[in-house]
């Protein structure tokens, strides 16, 4: 079967309003979506370096988010810091294993696998690693659709901090890991928005 892209036939999708617009592929003349106006990219300028770079950089503020407390428990002046993983621990050792499980896959397993998921795709593109180029589609979508729930531990220190201050005597603060956590989320949200999903394809329709 003869399986044509849109590139091929001298067109692009509208990256915002997904219109299929007449495309001349030349990187000297800016082309507009005719009903909303957004720039048409037939495929996303240097999208492989710009998402590889945000990858290694929340890679980098992955570890201290993790090694650091990302929060500091004050009660009558002394402080208890926990890790992401020192809260899990914690609160399987109370018996909350739903709340244990729900911080555990939004905070730890969510963000490395979202890491790992994208630097599979960038490897296929750029090496031709034979992976099915249908279940890399859906591999992106589902990193793209999880991404949003990964700033639960954020939320949940932010709702406590605000709640629970009683000055001397009890006061919940966020630690360091927490600035890294909150990087490594939105770096990964960057690196998912800046890879372009259609380089799955190319190889598997012939563009280049």
């Amino acid at each position: 079967m003869d399986v044509r892209s849109a590139r091929s036939l001298g067109m692009a999708s509208c990256s915002l309003c997904h219109k299929l617009c007449r495309f001349v592929d030349n990187d000297e003349i800016a082309q507009y979506c005719p009903r909303c106006g957004t720039r048409l990219y037939s495929r996303y300028p240097n999208s492989v370096v710009h998402t590889w770079a945000l990858l290694i950089t929340a890679a980098i503020c992955f570890l201290p988010a993790n090694l650091y407390p990302i929060m500091v428990v004050s009660q009558l002046g002394n402080d208890t810091p926990s890790t992401i993983f020192g809260g899990v621990v914690a609160l399987v050792h109370h018996g909350a294993y739903g709340i244990a499980a729900v911080v555990f896959i939004a905070s730890l397993a969510v963000p490395f696998l979202k890491l790992i998921g994208l630097v599979i795709l960038l490897i296929k593109i750029q090496i031709g690693w034979h992976l099915n180029a249908s279940q890399c589609t859906s591999m992106y979508r589902m990193i793209e659709f999880i991404g949003r729930w990964s700033m639960l531990d954020i939320f949940v220190i932010a709702l406590l901090a605000a709640l629970v201050n009683l000055g001397a005597v009890a006061r919940i603060e966020a630690g360091p890991a927490a600035t890294a956590f909150g990087l490594t989320v939105v770096l990964t949200m960057l690196a998912a928005m800046t890879f372009d999903p259609r380089l799955i394809w190319d190889k598997e329709v012939g563009d280049e």
